[in-house]
């Protein structure tokens, strides 16, 4: 199982508080020293079943600044999956990765239910 997170974010803290309470073992990977690769990112966005989208840090800094909100909209998945690649901040965190099973973000009872908690 791997747990890609940044250390910083508030939300990061409480899925890894919890992982962690659950007795969960891990491979801890900090997401602003070790990015996602544009195959990881293809992979896990397979794997998730979710929108694209749901893999960008919307409220993040470099998001609002690259004006991405328009921007996305006018990109292919392709260029979309390149952009991640190029910087963790980009990445809506945290990310655990399951075997064949992704969870973006962090709600208790996803994390709960994958887990069998």
């Amino acid at each position: 199982m791997l747990f890609v997170c940044y250390p910083k974010c508030g939300t990061c803290q409480k899925a890894r508080k919890w992982l962690d309470a659950q007795g969960v073992e891990y491979d801890y990977r900090d997401i602003a020293v070790n990015n996602p690769s544009y195959d990881e990112l293809k992979k896990w966005y397979v794997q998730s079943g979710l929108p694209l989208k749901k893999f960008f840090n919307t409220s993040g800094l470099l998001y609002k600044e690259n004006k991405l909100k328009d921007k996305l909209p006018t990109m292919s998945e392709e260029e979309q999956l390149q952009l991640l690649a190029t910087n963790g901040m980009l990445v809506k965190r945290p990310i655990l990765v399951i075997e064949e099973k992704v969870l973006v973000g962090f709600k208790e009872s996803e994390y709960a239910e994958a887990l069998g908690k």
